[in-house]
């Protein structure tokens, strides 16, 4: 046998790129662009604005692309609900509306990361843990710069509380920004969701914010940047923090 050879290697299969298509939510907004560039071009002749609006419809195509993603397993893990930069951790409160009675959280303080969704971000937000959606509440309100902490309790807001079957909760909240002007919720009370699902998007430019359960510390730092259904928040139980460089 080769020096070079393994017998303890183990082959896996490969895995080729796949472009990311458009979401149907999406789809629209991109063939509004394109009849609007295609207008500009061959109809009123106006070049520089039809490249201006070719770019717009390139950008709007990637503002709602919805790539795959490879869901981590394992007992515990919270993965991340939104794609952007982690901008803060803090203890706080969990949201008022999502406390009390048997089917809410405690209210006792517990650790909030917040993940900050650039225009050039995935805006598809995922489950973070698979289990029931216990509560989905709405609420209007402002939309100031998304990145402010204040924008948790003044912006427009979505919040949703997953159940998972051992009565483990994780909530988050999809929280409307400068640009963002809607939340397109795509579950309800009572659905059932894997981690890594689906679950809604926010229209332009946002923030998630993701309520860890009690004695759970987040392995995320600030700066990091997260990919929703791929990046492990949290452990469930795991409490140890960690730190790290920024270079």
């Amino acid at each position: 046998m080769s020096s070079l050879e393994k017998p303890d290697a183990v082959t896996t299969p490969t895995v080729r790129y796949r472009m990311p298509g458009v979401h149907p939510e999406g789809r629209k907004f991109v063939v509004i662009a394109g009849a609007i560039t295609a207008l500009l071009w061959w109809v009123l002749d106006w070049d520089i604005l039809g490249w201006l609006f070719a770019g717009v419809t390139v950008w709007t195509a990637a503002f709602f692309r919805d790539p795959v993603r490879t869901t981590p397993g394992g007992e515990g893990l919270i993965i991340a609900p939104a794609d952007g930069m982690v901008t803060m951790i803090a203890t706080v409160p969990p949201p008022k509306e999502l406390t009390g009675g048997e089917d809410g959280m405690s209210g006792e303080p517990v650790i909030r990361v917040s993940i900050f969704m650039s225009v050039f971000d995935v805006h598809i937000n995922r489950s973070p843990i698979a289990g029931t959606i216990g509560k989905v509440v709405y609420i209007a309100g402002k939309f100031l710069n998304a990145d402010l902490d204040k924008a948790s309790e003044d912006n427009e807001r979505q919040h949703i509380l997953v159940v998972a079957e051992d009565g483990t909760k994780v909530a988050f909240t999809q929280i409307a920004g400068l640009v963002a002007r809607r939340i397109v919720p795509w579950v309800k009370a009572g659905d059932r969701v894997v981690a890594g699902q689906r679950v809604g998007l926010i229209r332009f430019g946002s923030r998630v914010d993701v309520y860890l359960p009690a004695g759970t510390s987040s392995q995320l730092l600030l700066g990091q940047r997260a990919i929703a259904g791929e990046t492990i928040v949290a452990r469930i139980g795991v409490s140890e923090l960690i730190e790290g460089v920024a270079q």
